[in-house]
């Protein structure tokens, strides 16, 4: 063995060792230091427009890859098929050309509307939106990233730039509370790791969509709620599916992946009522699913009762298309766990998002045309 490879064992094993009481601590004290130092240097920037970032604590993390905030499928394909330094030339040369929206673009600028409504009210809180840039881009590229951020007057000041690996570890220390991204494998493992994550779609047309509400839609089974009953449906058919919901009626089902995500927007749209705000609040959220209202909707409304959670508007399709309804709602984001769905609701324009969780994976055949390009 090298000592190269020596050296990576021994800084590996290292790593892995757990930190004493003692160390935590003081790493918990220097985090604490370094964060009175960044809120001292926007302090004291007093010309300074730009809003600081939020505590991380204190804040819910949005984190988004670079190709699901903006559109970077001809620089993918400058990548595949002629590699990274070929690549990373191409930003160096256009980094004073903004890159056009992607996915994710309108729903981090509908967040940042929730942002400057909250600091209106609560000037000094810091319960709010944080987006941070995670992506596996080299640093060489960051500077067309942040003149492309800088352009359109997003207010991103965290940035994970991985240089060719995969991003999903920092998640973590970054502690993301929802994750985006173009690339359906980082998303997956994201999931696997549980963190609430979702693969964005373009949508096939463009629609407009509200620039003074967050409208988040979200699908029930294996999104907010676990794929249980989706797995009586897939096992045993929708009768007995019928006749389980029913029996259950009283139990509340597990939570899903973005049941998390509902309780963040839900946290802070109670801080808009507390101002009387209810008629006026910038996020609004809709249940789109395929359940029947009459025979399994009650265990769905009682399960989000049971969590303390309000949904502004549950719509029950009966097995109905969504897209349609979606067309409706304009929803800033959909998340949806099925792959129909979300291909229903990309032709209709709606921007959708896939949660990869549960049985029904199983039965996700057909893909996007634009999940063909990675990141």
């Amino acid at each position: 063995m090298s000592s190269c490879s020596s050296d990576k064992s021994q800084s590996s094993s290292a790593c892995n060792t757990p930190l004493t009481p003692a160390q935590q601590q003081a790493a918990a004290v220097g985090a604490e230091q370094d964060w009175a130092a960044a809120k001292a240097f926007y302090d004291n920037l007093v010309s300074t427009k730009r809003p600081r970032p939020p505590k991380p604590q204190n804040a819910t993390t949005v984190a988004v890859s670079s190709r699901a905030l903006f559109d970077m499928v001809k620089d993918r394909k400058i990548y595949e098929e002629e590699g990274v330094e070929t690549y990373v030339k191409y930003q160096e040369e256009n980094e004073n050309v903004p890159l056009k929206p992607g996915p994710a673009f309108y729903f981090v600028k509908a967040l940042e509307q929730v942002n400057a409504r909250l600091r209106e009210l609560y000037p000094n809180d810091e319960e709010l939106f944080d987006i941070v840039l995670m992506t596996n881009n080299h640093a060489q590229v960051g500077v067309r990233l942040i003149n492309s951020i800088n352009h359109y007057g997003l207010s991103i000041e965290r940035f994970c730039m991985t240089g060719g690996e995969s991003p999903i570890g920092y998640l973590t220390a970054y502690l993301t509370n929802l994750y985006l991204s173009a690339d359906s494998e980082k998303v997956q493992e994201a999931i696997e790791a549980g963190i609430a994550s979702a693969t964005m779609f373009t949508a096939n047309k463009d629609i407009p969509y509200c620039d003074k509400q967050l409208r988040v839609a979200f699908d029930g089974d294996a999104v907010l709620f676990s794929d249980e009953s989706e797995q009586i449906v897939k096992e045993h058919g929708l009768d007995r599916f019928f006749e389980h919901e029913q029996m259950n009626e009283n139990k509340p089902l597990a939570q899903g992946p973005l049941k998390g995500f509902l309780e963040d927007l839900g946290k802070l749209q109670k801080k808009f009522y507390a101002k009387d705000e209810r008629l006026d609040c910038p996020i609004r959220t809709y249940l789109v699913t395929a359940r029947s209202a009459a025979s399994s909707g009650a265990r769905v409304l009682k399960t989000l009762r049971s969590w303390g959670l309000e949904i502004d508007e549950a719509l029950f399709l009966a097995g109905a298309p969504k897209g349609p309804i979606l067309v409706k709602i304009r929803p800033h984001i959909f998340f949806d766990d099925q792959m129909f769905h979300i291909e229903g609701a990309q032709q209709l324009g709606t921007i959708a998002a896939h949660v990869p969780y549960g049985i029904g994976q199983k039965y996700n055949k057909s893909k996007p045309k634009d999940d063909t390009v990675k990141k």
